[in-house]
């Protein structure tokens, strides 16, 4: 049985401690989202180090239709913020692409949230910060993130807990249900999570937890993305030469 409580408080102690050992003093750096798993995350630090030693990062590419719910977040949790719309970056970038080289539409899908990490890691050494990973374990278990993206950080408070697990912690912290219920979106074809996956997270986490899943079809697809996006979980091959 999942104990919210516990985990909470065990994993409010294990960021004070990585901090203690990786960055005393150090602030904890948020890219804020609006949705649920950065919401949590940034909650987590200010448990952990006190609001004045979280910063959030807004980073819309140009409108963001819901930008209000990073403002909501930022505001509730009463942490300083930066907003960097990385529009131009992003636009700067394809533009300059020689016209002999086809683009895809996976690499531009793929774009912003590597100009998002470019950023986060910008303010992080200008304000002797650490970077958190905002990413849960369920996406994680499929490859839902972008590898030198949003899959990157300094330190990683959620990457072992599910979206199930993840929001029942958001709950307790306190913070507002319109953040920790909100439908996950991808922030990049503007889909939800689900829809893109295919199967929903209650399936997907009752399935990592105890191996269950009644609809073999959405087992597949779940055991297919798992296999195929471990790399994203390992450090880089590097060569060993024998000397």
């Amino acid at each position: 049985m999942f104990n919210a409580e516990k985990v909470k408080n065990d994993c409010i102690a294990w960021i004070r401690d990585f901090f203690d050992k990786n960055g005393q003093g150090c602030n904890a750096v948020v890219g804020i989202s609006g949705g649920k798993d950065s919401s949590i995350a940034a909650a987590l630090c200010v448990e952990a180090l006190g609001k004045d030693r979280v910063i959030g990062v807004l980073m819309p590419q140009g409108e963001q239709h819901d930008i209000d719910m990073a403002h909501l977040l930022v505001n509730h949790l009463q942490i300083k913020h930066f907003v960097v719309n990385i529009k131009d970056a992003v636009d700067g970038i394809i533009d300059n692409i020689p016209n002999d080289l086809e683009v895809t539409q996976q690499a531009i899908t793929n774009l912003p949230p590597r100009i998002r990490m470019s950023t986060l890691y910008t303010v992080s050494q200008s304000c002797n910060g650490r970077v958190a990973n905002t990413c849960n374990l369920s996406e994680d278990w499929v490859g839902y993130s972008t590898r030198y993206g949003d899959s990157v950080g300094d330190f990683s408070p959620m990457s072992h807990l599910t979206v199930t697990e993840v929001k029942e912690i958001g709950h307790l912290l306190g913070l507002p249900k319109e953040l920790v219920d909100k439908t996950p979106i991808d922030g990049l074809c503007g889909m939800t999570d689900e829809d893109n996956l295919g199967f929903t997270y209650a399936q997907l986490d009752v399935y990592i937890r105890t191996g269950v899943i009644a609809d073999q079809n959405k087992k597949d697809i779940i055991d297919r993305k798992h296999k195929a996006n471990l790399f994203k979980l390992e450090l880089m091959p590097s060569f060993m030469p024998e000397l």
